[in-house]
């Protein structure tokens, strides 16, 4: 879970500033070390050969110890580290920057290895890694821990329980409590003892305590936390932090947010032993999807994802084929347009601040040389350029003169860079929640056992990335691989190899395409569709000797051909349009407007009166009773939403 920090002292924000300071000389200390020895470790080929690698890498000190002790000397040598870290921390950082390592040095299961390490940038350090509590020993838990309960921070900012929470925008730092409590020990054993109170006694508002360790620090650094407070948010919260003895782990978070105090946001991410937060809905739903009782697959395309599903029986009293095409709204065109709009007029405003601050390095343009000629051609002094539109003043071999590192940057343009990291930040995590709310509408329709053909779609990005930036079917896939396992399913992958099933149709007959064939066309069957929704229905018949492995997948055209003969004219409607209604249609979508009739300016009520237009509302995919040819309904979505097409 995720709780913002309510940093508002100057001081404890200058203190936080330093610490993630700190933290980041180690590391980049540490990350030097471990590249040299790395590079030690492969010129070292004769040594590796006769001696065995292991022996190599403990003479270097390529190890998880090694590098901890790195980071021990590194902070003592540099005094002015221990003021604001602790040998915990750096034992942590060490910790992730041998992992980078070890991905380098080992291959995975697939024979890969990492590339080889480097030193990351200032910006790139975002977390602090934590400590876990010990959950064997009592009241064990070192570096970042939260104290506090919820009932008190309940209790402190509802007035005690009398109003609705409201959480003040300047929190008041929490204290250690005063006086003495029993002694643990002593109180069970009838015997009177007492013993000073600490954070362990603190029952108060909740904070985030880095206790002990740095030295030459008076008290304990406290950061007070503030608990999400909006309509709906009080049953997650009380899931994460009602019980205190399912916390685990705090790391210390920070985030890129113009507007906030030194352009970064701190939060603390809070680990829990339990599994993780879902509203009852989402449960219902769930549930309803496993007892759908229905097989299906799944198409990623370009510019849309086609679903078809089965009974799982194929029996035609349990139900129908059904199909659902997602695909994007002319609203979310035009969203997608505006934003990279901006995106383009922030790189721009960027590239001018850089030329401004740096024009030595850049040369004039066509434009302003041939001002400048016309200037000098009349007498007149030459005009000043403030931003330079020429090229970069660079080598014979093109590289340029001085590295863009070394640039002077002004303040603002680290602000535009904040706001530009920020809004690809909001941009990813609208793209990760639409993808989770389109995965569960599938779920709810289709069930949670669907197949998906295994393609690579890196490759995909390398022909069309913009296009694929838009429509993101990799994070709809992920997506939708989550949800089929939490509704009780699973995603399979089959390989293309072995199915190829965009050149196959139900009949069991192949049917060559190309890339620009878009519709199926059988010969053998006269089966007519929409290329991506036949594939679609062709991997709900894809059977896996091992689901784990893709390359065991076979196509089982007996079951398709059965499929087809039981399900004739609804199979041929579902191919040819999305015939399933959305079950779980996101909030505001799917308006659509009652077509006029030609020449008119009202439609005919039943008893042949007129009425004025008016909309109605329908959920985001219609249903087609009939395969006759009928008006196609106009869809529109506010911007922000996708729409399922029928």
């Amino acid at each position: 879970m995720v709780l913002r920090l309510a940093v508002t002292d100057p001081t404890d924000l200058a203190r936080l500033e330093k610490l993630f300071g700190a933290m980041w000389s180690i590391k980049r200390a540490v990350q030097r070390d471990a590249r040299a020895k790395v590079d030690a470790y492969w010129a070292a080929k004769h040594e590796r050969d006769r001696d065995g690698a292991k022996a190599v890498r403990q003479r270097l000190g390529l190890s998880r110890e090694a590098l901890e002790r790195c980071a021990y000397r590194h902070l003592e040598n540099a005094g002015h580290l221990k003021h604001h870290a602790s040998k915990a921390l750096a034992m942590h950082i060490a910790d992730e920057v041998w992992n980078g390592v070890s991905r380098h040095l080992f291959a995975d299961n697939t024979g890969k290895r990492f590339g080889r390490p480097k030193v990351g940038r200032w910006y790139d350090l975002t977390r602090i890694p934590g400590r876990a509590r010990s959950h064997t020993t009592e009241n064990k838990w070192e570096t970042f821990r939260l104290v506090g309960t919820l009932h008190g921070h309940a209790m402190a900012y509802t007035d005690g329980g009398r109003h609705d929470l409201m959480q003040p925008r300047r929190m008041p730092k929490p204290t250690v409590p005063g006086g003495k409590v029993p002694t643990g020990k002593l109180a069970a054993a009838g015997k009177p003892g007492m013993r000073k109170a600490n954070w362990w006694d603190h029952t108060g508002p909740l904070a985030v305590v880095f206790a002990g360790g740095p030295v030459g620090r008076r008290g304990d650094f406290v950061l007070p936390v503030r608990i999400p407070q909006g309509p709906g948010q009080w049953a997650r919260v009380e899931h994460f932090l009602a019980d205190p003895r399912c916390w685990h782990k705090v790391d210390l978070v920070r985030r890129r947010k113009a507007s906030a105090p030194g352009g970064w946001v701190y939060e603390a991410r809070l680990m829990v032993l339990r599994p993780g937060h879902a509203s009852p809905a989402v449960r219902q739903m769930r549930q309803r999807a496993a007892e759908l009782g229905r097989i299906g697959g799944v198409d990623g395309n370009v510019s849309n994802l086609s679903v078809v599903s089965f009974p799982a029986s194929l029996d035609l009293d349990e139900g129908t084929p059904a199909s659902s095409e997602i695909t994007l709204t002319e609203q979310e065109r035009v969203r997608l347009e505006k934003e990279a709009k901006k995106k383009r007029a922030r790189a721009r405003a960027l590239e001018r601040s850089r030329r401004a601050t740096n024009a030595t390095q850049y040369g004039l343009s066509k434009r302003q040389a041939r001002r400048a000629e016309r200037r000098a051609a009349k007498g007149l002094g030459p005009k000043a350029v403030t931003v330079p539109g020429g090229a970069r003043a660079a080598r014979l071999d093109g590289v340029p003169k001085q590295a863009f590192r070394r640039d002077w940057l002004s303040r603002n343009y680290w602000e535009m860079r904040a706001r530009q990291a920020e809004a690809a930040a909001s941009a990813a995590e609208y793209r990760r929640h639409r993808a989770r709310q389109i995965a569960r509408e599938i779920i709810a329709v289709h069930g949670p056992r669907l197949t998906v053909e295994d393609c690579d779609i890196r490759t995909w990005y390398r022909l069309w990335g913009k296009r694929l930036s838009q429509t993101t079917p990799g994070t709809l896939i992920s997506a939708l691989d989550i949800e089929c396992k939490a509704a009780g399913g699973r995603l399979v992958r089959a390989s293309t190899w072995s199915t190829a099933l965009s050149q196959h149709c139900l009949c069991g007959e192949r049917v060559t395409k190309s890339l620009r064939d878009r519709e199926h066309k059988c010969i053998a069957c006269a089966l007519v569709g929409k290329r991506d929704l036949v594939s679609a229905a062709l991997a709900a018949f894809v059977d896996l000797a091992d689901p784990d492995d893709p390359k065991t997948a076979r196509l089982d055209s007996a079951r398709s051909r059965h499929a087809q003969i039981i399900f004739n004219e609804g199979l041929e409607e579902a191919l040819s349009e999305s015939t399933t209604p959305c079950q779980n249609t996101p909030r505001g979508a799917g308006r659509v407007a009652v077509p006029r009739q030609p020449g008119t300016s009202a439609h005919r009520t039943p008893d042949g009166g007129t009425e004025r237009p008016r909309m109605r509302h329908a959920p985001c995919v219609t249903t087609s009773e009939s395969p006759d040819p009928a008006p196609r309904a106009v869809h529109s979505s506010p911007p922000g939403e996708l729409r399922i097409k029928s």
